[in-house]
């Protein structure tokens, strides 16, 4: 399905699975974190590997499957992916520092340190392995770093300029949390849904999934009920 024609640069917990969620309602089939427990063919060693080897990375087969793509760990890569799909349009989903702190605090760098509990050899090792290795750079499980909310706010900050340096401007469209459709449909030339945009994945709805993994850390599928679709 490849060459990707939206890739999201917004860092996770700034509405990235609602975009998800959104984005396939408009008719595209999007990558996102959750894909590595909904689509078994997915393997993370691709991006521990398109990681370590940027330069040898093959993207139009590591998102076969996809048209679209948000989240970590496609926001490490935003640099290659727009080099590489240059027709691609890019969404920079963004929220204030200070919350974007600690929803991420209180959820994605709780899992990943969760995950860092992960037996050896297991189904989840080699996401575990991508995921602290990927994702922030190393730093997303990183309890040391997290403790230090001036420099995560920082580094949170310090990506949004980045990105609006390194996107020409006629592909970079930056959506606030929680901003609806209009100005993405717009952007992307999709024509507006009757239904509501989307909101998922809660910080509440995040933490019963957290609790639930460390029950079965072990498991490669998403608890019932915690599907984006």
């Amino acid at each position: 399905m490849a060459p990707l024609e939206v890739i999201g640069a917004g860092f996770g917990r700034t509405g990235t699975d609602s975009l998800r969620t959104a984005l396939n309602m408009l008719g595209y089939k999007t990558h996102h974190m959750k894909s590595f427990w909904e689509d078994q063919d997915m393997n993370p060693d691709d991006f521990y590997e398109a990681y370590m080897h940027r330069d040898q990375a093959d993207w139009d087969k590591i998102y076969a499957n996809y048209d679209a793509a948000v989240d970590w760990p496609t926001v490490t890569f935003y640099k290659e992916l727009i080099a590489k799909y240059p027709d691609a349009k890019v969404l920079l989903t963004v929220r204030s520092a200070e919350s974007w702190y600690k929803s991420a605090k209180n959820t994605i760098h709780k899992a990943a340190s969760v995950g860092l509990n992960t037996p050896e050899g297991s189904p989840m090792a080699k996401f575990t392995r991508m995921t602290t290795t990927v994702c922030l750079d190393g730093l997303l499980a990183d309890k040391e770093a997290f403790a230090d909310e001036e420099r995560m706010k920082k580094i949170y900050l310090d990506h949004i300029e980045d990105v609006k340096k390194t996107v020409p401007a006629e592909r970079l469209l930056i959506m606030e949390l929680g901003e609806g459709w209009t100005r993405m449909c717009n952007f992307l030339g999709k024509e507006i849904p009757k239904e509501p945009y989307p909101s998922t994945n809660s910080t509440e709805e995040f933490s019963k999934m957290i609790s639930a993994f460390e029950k079965n850390p072990e498991a490669r599928t998403l608890p019932d009920g915690f599907s984006s679709q």
